[in-house]
């Protein structure tokens, strides 16, 4: 079955023609200057620079320097300096507006609230179906009451199919069909109902859920975090305090949804599931020759925003996980099994190990005196991570300790111990070793995840890492 394609919608702000790009106060920036900063920028930070001929060459001191900054426009100028993009970096990007790329670190985007998956209504079909994984609070899917496990296969009364989702859905606003499947017929059936939806500029709060359930005599907490986002760092703390004061004795961490973030609030996250290892190493990063600050290693923490961490001193952990788990989720994974015993329960994660940061146009690449002629920067890998016994998280992901696929049909409710995942976990857990496996009426293929809308969405980005 050919895949869907993802699809990258930017928040842009400017257009670049090929000769020249325009700032804050339309005064014209040389397309030269902007590859400059993107040449210099990638030979000193990135992590394949000794692979790119280009940058290998050091062309900064050829006398046709400038000639060679303006033959591209930036993007194809960024491109060209990209190592084997369809295998080995498909994750380093150029942003036109850091603004926008900022606040999607921060967990700001445009959205309706409805964060959703696509599939083929069966295999070889042009005509695709979706289905509603989750539903974000105070959004416009929320006030229509929408649930996950709803599945629709219209947009606007059109059938949903591979040549028109991308258009029906990056829409501001759009209605959708409901729909049922008759496992009789094996088809799906539009049910009559419409659900309005308009997207709005919102700041998605990553702890979506989180519980303590009881099973038979042991306290579970259940933990469903969907980005690894530094500004919700006390949250995440008070979570845990919760957790600790009501003594669990297991901890699931349901990371089926989440695509990264900050390496450093990776390292905050496992030093609250343990505790134990002090100032140990959790993770390494090794970097390219040429940048001087050497390799750098994140130990486990004993604060957060100067107040005191809340740990669980856990010996083991239950993870959830699907093929949308990437980097800084795939990071507390890997780091985390030389120091306790990790029971990974889903599917296949994506397989990325490698870390990047935001390269701006200033002259040290930080944040600092940035140029204002023009608003590019850049997201390179600029490291590779890997645990304290210098193992990588393989290229083609980490493979479940239970296997065991989301189901679009049998999704059942997030937190609720119906849901199949979180079931198979406390199958585990409970001591009677019930059984939780699910029917299975039509599992997921390789579905299109809401967020594959916003570009190189499975990121892990290092918080601080400029030259001085």
């Amino acid at each position: 079955m050919k895949p869907i394609k993802s699809l990258y919608i930017f928040s842009l702000c400017f257009l670049i023609c090929l000769s020249c790009a325009n700032d804050l106060d339309d005064k014209p920036v040389s397309t030269s200057a902007i590859n400059n900063f993107i040449y210099k920028g990638l030979r000193s930070y990135y992590i394949y620079n000794d692979l790119v001929p280009d940058l290998v060459e050091n062309k900064s001191f050829n006398l046709n320097y400038n000639s060679y900054l303006s033959v591209n426009n930036p993007e194809n100028f960024f491109e060209n300096l990209i190592y084997d993009r369809p295998t080995t970096d498909k994750f380093s990007w150029l942003s036109k507006d850091y603004l926008a790329l900022e606040q999607q670190f921060e967990g700001t985007n445009q959205v309706n609230g409805m964060v959703y998956g696509l599939d083929y209504v069966f295999p070889g079909s042009t005509n695709l179906y979706g289905f509603v994984k989750y539903v974000l609070p105070n959004t416009s899917a929320s006030s229509e009451n929408l649930i996950r496990g709803a599945i629709f296969t219209k947009v606007n009364n059109q059938d949903l199919t591979v040549s028109n989702y991308r258009n029906l859905l990056s829409n501001n606003s759009y209605s959708i069909q409901l729909a049922t499947y008759n496992t009789t017929t094996n088809t799906f059936n539009t049910n009559g109902t419409n659900v309005n939806l308009n997207k709005q500029t919102y700041t998605e709060n990553p702890i979506y859920t989180s519980k303590i359930i009881t099973v038979g005599s042991e306290k579970v907490g259940y933990l469903m975090y969907n980005r690894f986002n530094a500004a919700f760092n006390q949250q995440l703390n008070n979570a845990f305090g919760n957790f600790a004061a009501n003594n669990i004795n297991h901890l699931v961490l349901d990371l089926r949804y989440n695509p990264g973030g900050s390496v450093n609030t990776a390292t905050l996250l496992a030093s609250m599931i343990t505790g134990q290892f002090n100032t140990d190493v959790f993770s390494k990063l090794k970097y390219n020759a040429n940048f001087l600050a050497s390799n750098q290693n994140y130990n486990f923490k004993q604060t957060v925003n100067n107040q005191p961490i809340n740990h669980l001193n856990l010996t083991e952990i239950y993870v959830l996980t699907t093929d949308n788990t990437a980097s800084a989720s795939e990071m507390i994974i890997n780091s985390l099994k030389p120091y306790i015993n990790v029971i990974q329960i889903g599917t296949t994660t994506v397989g990325k190990s490698q870390a990047s940061i935001t390269l701006y146009d200033s002259p040290n690449f930080s944040r600092n005196n940035v140029n204002p002629l023009h608003l590019y920067a850049m997201q390179p890998l600029v490291a590779k991570t890997t645990n304290k016994l210098d193992i990588e998280v393989p290229s083609t992901g980490l493979v479940p300790n239970v296997a065991l696929a989301e189901n679009a049909l049998n999704l059942n409710q997030l937190g609720q111990i119906t849901e199949p995942l979180l079931a198979e976990a406390l199958a585990q857990i409970d001591a009677n070793n019930r059984i939780a496996k699910p029917q299975i009426k039509k599992e997921i293929s390789k579905p299109l995840h809401s967020s594959n809308f916003y570009k190189f969405s499975q990121e892990m980005f290092i918080d601080n890492l400029h030259k001085n």
